[in-house]
């Protein structure tokens, strides 16, 4: 995944769902942030869109131009609709969305989740492979350990998870910071 074919999944799914405003969600969503992001940030093809005003068009999204569909196979990267709900995320997030629109979207606006949103998201997902992308962005300096203390301390974490969560992310800024 590179940012290009970001902007083709974002021109597409719009057109698609008949919404010019989606919210990207996901690992991809690095590229709103940072376009020329690290390639072990850019493994997934996979672009998690939801569309912000017509929430209807998640399923068209999938059926279009998501997994397995003939736009996956001609070039190598798909969209799946999604709804915010699949993503933990901290208080005010709305609020530090960041735009992707330009001429390879059509006037098309791809909201990404902030950076540091999308770590908290992928901590509280815990998947092996979600704490390796954390652990990428804390190597590369992407993020900034105390604003993802600050957030996850905002986010609906239960309280029966929440130390563990904490002690998680505390152990991933002792090992990939600098």
């Amino acid at each position: 995944m590179n940012r290009l074919a970001l902007e083709h999944v974002i021109r597409a799914a719009s057109a698609i769902a008949r919404d010019s405003n989606l919210i990207v969600f996901g690992s991809q969503a690095i590229l709103g942030s940072f376009p020329d992001a690290p390639e072990a940030l850019l493994v997934s093809t996979e672009v998690d869109v939801y569309p912000r005003t017509k929430p209807e068009g998640v399923d068209f999204i999938d059926g279009a131009i998501g997994e397995e569909s003939s736009f996956h196979k001609t070039f190598g990267y798909y969209a799946h609709g999604v709804y915010p709900e699949v993503a933990t995320l901290p208080a005010g997030w709305e609020s530090r969305l960041v735009p992707v629109c330009n001429e390879n979207t059509s006037g098309a606006t791809g909201w990404c989740l902030e950076v540091h949103d999308l770590a908290i998201s992928k901590l509280a997902a815990g998947r092996e492979k979600d704490l390796d992308y954390i652990a990428t962005l804390l190597r590369h300096e992407l993020v900034k350990s105390d604003l993802l203390l600050h957030r996850l301390g905002e986010s609906p974490i239960p309280n029966n998870q929440i130390g563990l969560v904490r002690e998680r992310l505390l152990r991933l800024i002792r090992e990939n910071s600098k």
